[in-house]
């Protein structure tokens, strides 16, 4: 089943340097179907759904360690099994001397008009991805952004309007 966020929801968390939860509000706590102590240290791909390209969270991993935000759609699957999307905006945290000491990630409701090109998008990544490898997938995506004329972030937003 495909849950829906609510038009003023916001999910928020924090993870370490590692990716593992070190905070969640009640939002992602109800979306998910998870109890605080189940999400609190566990690395946050525990929502990670299996319609999901590996190639977005590849670079989504490298561009926020580069100190960089990134604006992905992420499909997350809840503890039953239900999926749900986001409009997602990661940024690294930092302590007093720059450096990276976790990241936090604030999500919203996805336009639904995003999605109408999201999914075939991700769903023509994973086919490449489980054929050909993470790379492979990755390229579908970057060739479509050439033959566009346009960045990954400028895609991105422009479809979330």
């Amino acid at each position: 089943m495909l849950k829906l966020m609510q038009d003023n929801d916001f999910i928020v968390s924090k993870t370490d340097p590692k990716g593992r939860i070190t905070y969640c509000n009640k939002i992602f706590m109800d979306m998910a179907g998870y109890t605080e102590e189940e999400l609190l240290g566990h690395p946050h791909n525990i929502i990670r759904h299996p319609d999901m390209p590996k190639a977005v969270f590849k670079y989504l991993w490298e561009t926020i360690s580069k100190k960089q935000e990134v604006f992905a759609f992420v499909i997350n699957q809840t503890k039953n099994g239900d999926a749900y999307w986001v409009y997602a905006n990661v940024t690294a945290s930092f302590d007093s001397n720059g450096n990276i000491i976790g990241y936090y990630s604030v999500r919203r409701k996805p336009n639904e008009k995003a999605l109408e090109t999201i999914i075939p998008l991700y769903k023509k990544m994973l086919d490449v991805e489980k054929n050909d490898g993470v790379a492979a997938s990755f390229k579908v995506l970057t060739d479509i952004l050439e033959k566009e004329g346009i960045g990954y972030d400028e895609l991105i937003i422009s479809i979330q309007g």
